[in-house]
């Protein structure tokens, strides 16, 4: 990428992206390749869950009967030409995302400058994994018009995030359930990688993860817990993002709404973490190596012991940059998270000479130094190749 033309490039990238067809990037040695993915791992476990959420007015077909969410396509940026990988990057997006255009540049910039290929891969019903009337304004108008009837003085409703906020608002468990899905999905993904089924890598690839926001979150649960030993030497680079869950917050336009936002803090707080919901839901509950890990990270003073046993275990292998004027992710949930003994080593706190935000960090615009921009994306991204290329 030439110097200073970030948005410019993302622009491009965005033109040229598709679900459907091989892109080769004109200019660039990077092409993109499309893959299906068809959920096998799990699907029972998950149907299990969904039992316990109600099917709302806001969408009347069952979560484990949207299609979109159980067959959908995932893309592989990689060296012009190349197959036969023995590593791979996984790029994890944020909450409530529906567009990869602003990570189309981390991934060119990973490939370029690790040299491997980079997946990205969508978390449940996020991105393309939803129905396309989701993120419709004219069908989304009457259903944002209900939720602000309904609740009074409803903080940062928008059409952006009215579908997520009103599915969290009617069942907050979907939060849990999505993000466990989502881990199995990679498990899945992972396994056919590790056993030589996918066409671009080796048998026991190495997979490392390039994480981002609440990507972040499902990267360090699938670390902690490492199903089936396929993560024991993973390395993951975290941006925006690696808090403990108490300290995010994301009452925003584009993430979720106040509502939803209370919703969730509260059911995670003050029942998941403590198990209380195994009293009412008991049956759907597993204590497994998953839902332990993803105990591990809700709350900073509850099983931390064993939280910080992890990090000092793996304390070679995760590296976790946040931004000093993100208030979505601050820097202070990615301490509490490790432990301020560790804190030192594994995060670090950058700030920019321009105004950003934790959903735009690398922002375009006519009154935006667009020199300094492309400073702090090479910033991120000397750091986070530097991490992912070394070895442990």
């Amino acid at each position: 990428m030439k110097t200073m033309c970030l948005e410019e490039r993302t622009k491009e990238l965005a033109k040229l992206f598709s679900y459907d067809n091989r892109v080769v990037l004109p200019g660039s040695p990077v092409e993109i390749h499309p893959f299906r993915f068809h959920q096998e791992v799990g699907e029972e476990d998950i149907e299990l869950y969904r039992l316990a959420i109600p099917v709302t007015g806001f969408c009347a077909v069952p979560d484990s009967k949207i299609i979109e969410n159980k067959d959908f396509t995932y893309t592989v940026f990689l060296p012009k030409g190349g197959a036969n990988y023995s590593r791979a990057i996984l790029l994890l997006h944020g909450l409530n995302e529906r567009q990869w255009d602003k990570y189309l540049t981390w991934a060119e910039e990973l490939v370029l400058r690790c040299g491997v290929p980079v997946i990205l891969f969508p978390i449940a019903f996020h991105m393309n994994r939803t129905p396309a009337n989701w993120y419709s304004p004219r069908w989304l108008l009457p259903w944002l018009n209900k939720r602000k009837q309904e609740i009074l003085n409803l903080c940062n409703a928008s059409f952006f995030n009215v579908a997520l906020s009103s599915r969290l608002s009617d069942s907050p468990l979907r939060f849990y359930v999505s993000g466990r899905e989502s881990a199995l999905n990679i498990c899945q993904l992972v396994a056919g990688i590790k056993e030589g089924k996918h066409p671009l890598f080796r048998e026991d690839c190495q997979v490392d993860l390039f994480a981002y926001s609440i990507g972040a979150l499902l990267s360090q649960v699938l670390l902690i817990a490492d199903p089936n030993g396929y993560f024991s030497s993973s390395r993951l680079f975290t941006f925006c993002g690696g808090s403990i869950f108490e300290k995010m917050n994301g009452n925003a336009k584009d993430i979720i709404d106040q509502n939803a936002y209370d919703t969730i803090k509260n059911y995670y707080l003050n029942y998941f973490v403590y198990g209380k919901q195994a009293l009412a839901e008991g049956r759907l509950f597993r204590d497994d190596a998953l839902e332990r890990a993803f105990r591990l990270m809700i709350a900073p003073d509850v099983y931390a012991p064993e939280r910080h046993a992890f990090f000092e275990k793996a304390k070679d292998r995760v590296q976790m940059v946040s931004l000093k004027k993100d208030i979505v992710v601050p820097t202070v949930g990615l301490r509490e998270a490790v432990g301020e003994e560790l804190a030192p080593a594994l995060t670090s706190e950058l700030d920019f000479p321009y105004e950003y935000s934790h959903q735009t960090p690398f922002p375009s615009g006519k009154n935006i130094p667009f020199q300094d921009v492309f400073l702090g994306f090479r910033t991120v991204f000397d750091k986070a190749a530097g991490f992912l290329s070394s070895k442990v």
